[in-house]
């Protein structure tokens, strides 16, 4: 397999790393990380178990340090912040934006919190308490109230000499928030038709009041779709009365759109994407314990169906020989449907209205593959054990497994969702068992009643 840049990179740089930090050059290695974006030191920091991550953190510059705390993992994040002074982590968050500085106080200690917030003049705290005053996984969590917000009854040459005067624009400015005396947000004055028009014009004139706010409580996810639909690079967060809040820029929504993968790749394992790969072996172990206690309960029950054809397994080796194939079919097939399911899901795509044409499409697909496969799989048990009726009984169980697993992996997520438990957490462990079990019973049934 081919590796990306990015990844090769990565290792390279780690290799790099391992071996100055080995060799005991801190130069070489604090030349290493001065070339290195934040999220790239990050990494670095993810990827070094704690001895060498904890020497590699004292190396990064200080005025660096929070801008790399931010791009760590949460468990990581907070281990590395253990182990700071009161004073160096006030220090770190000097020159934060808000809404990063926001993600990073659940992290901090209480004292540190008050000193922090003592420290700030009154306008950044308010800033500030604005962004807490909202859940993290909401548009006003995201936000950041830092911002160019302008009068819609300004010429534009004001707007320039305004701008002019300010001197410089926060990062990721793409348009300048228009609003009223009253702060309500009225829409967007894009740089480009600033740039571009006649400096008599008015913002009223040029400017594009058809880009609606986004709430403040809008999930991050939908602010993520959204800025995937309509390919934008900033938008405006207001409140229920259209005041406008602030902005929410591509940089916020990158992070959601990996959180977001990382969640759902590491919840279909039982595990959390803030986990550090590094955390103490008792710890990783106490949290994998909990989901292999879960898959043994299902795996005994599946034996315990086994079991209950004990006699029809002495009297035909073939079955217990082919039994595997059965429930290996109707896992593949099942998890299938369940990923589509848990990705549909989560972008919206999948809803009572078209739920049930979906569920048809999904059973035909199984019932197609399987009278494909069932035929290939009947055709070697009967070269194989020279018996037509063993080739007929696996190739009827394939096709009702693959059927039930397709409903399964359709409705597991859907349950799942109503009850209030995330399908990618908990989805793959019932749906092992539904397939497992149906498998082994529709199998080991035919075969007794046809074989006994």
């Amino acid at each position: 397999m081919v590796e990306s840049s990015d990844q090769t990179s990565t290792q390279q740089r780690l290799e790099a790393l391992t071996a100055a930090l080995q060799s005991g050059t801190a130069g070489q290695v604090r030349y290493l990380l001065s070339g290195l974006h934040p999220a790239e030191s990050a990494d670095l920091l993810e990827s070094l178990p704690h001895g060498p991550r904890e020497l590699l953190w004292e190396l990064v510059a200080a005025e660096d340090q929070g801008e790399v705390l931010i791009e760590l993992n949460e468990e990581v994040r907070a281990g590395l912040i253990e182990q700071m002074e009161t004073h160096q982590l006030i220090e770190v968050t000097e020159g934060l934006d808000t809404d990063d500085l926001a993600d990073l106080l659940v992290n901090l200690p209480g004292t540190v919190i008050r000193e922090l917030l003592h420290s700030m003049d009154r306008q950044n705290r308010q800033r500030l308490e604005a962004v807490l005053s909202y859940p993290e996984d909401t548009a006003g969590g995201l936000m950041n109230p830092d911002m160019v917000t302008v009068r819609a009854n300004v010429s534009l040459d004001v707007v320039l000499r305004y701008l002019r005067l300010r001197g410089e624009i926060p990062d990721l400015t793409d348009s300048l928030m228009v609003v009223n005396r009253f702060d309500k947000y009225q829409g967007v004055l894009p740089l480009t038709t600033l740039l571009t028009s006649a400096p008599d014009a008015s913002v009223a004139d040029v400017m594009d009041s058809s880009v609606d706010g986004i709430p403040a409580s809008m999930r991050d996810v939908e602010v993520a779709r959204l800025f995937q639909d309509r390919d934008l690079v900033s938008a405006a967060v207001v409140d229920d009365d259209n005041r406008l809040l602030g902005r929410i820029t591509i940089d916020d929504v990158v992070d959601v759109i990996r959180e977001e993968a990382d969640h759902s790749l590491m919840s279909m394992a039982g595990l959390d994407e803030d986990d550090d790969i590094f955390a103490p072996v008792v710890r990783s172990a106490r949290r994998r314990a909990v989901w292999l206690g879960i898959n043994l309960a299902t795996a005994f029950l599946a034996s315990w169906i086994i079991g209950l054809f004990e006699s029809t397994l002495d009297k035909v080796v073939a079955l217990a020989v082919l039994m595997p194939i059965v429930a290996s079919m109707g896992g593949i097939a099942g998890s299938q449907t369940l990923t589509i399911m848990i990705r549909g899901l989560a972008l919206g795509q999948v809803g009572s209205s078209n739920a049930r044409s979906l569920m048809y499409k999904e059973i035909m697909v199984s019932v197609m593959n399987g009278l494909i496969w069932s035929l290939v799989v009947a055709l070697i048990a009967i070269a194989w054990f020279q018996r037509l009726e063993i080739g007929i009984i696996i190739g009827c169980a394939i096709v009702i497994n693959l059927v039930c697993a397709a409903v399964a992996g359709f409705a597991i997520p859907l349950l799942l969702r109503r009850i209030g438990i995330d399908p990618a957490l908990a989805g793959s462990v019932l749906l092992t068992t539904v397939t497992d079990v149906v498998g082994f019973m529709a199998f080991l049934g035919l075969g007794t009643l046809y074989l006994l």
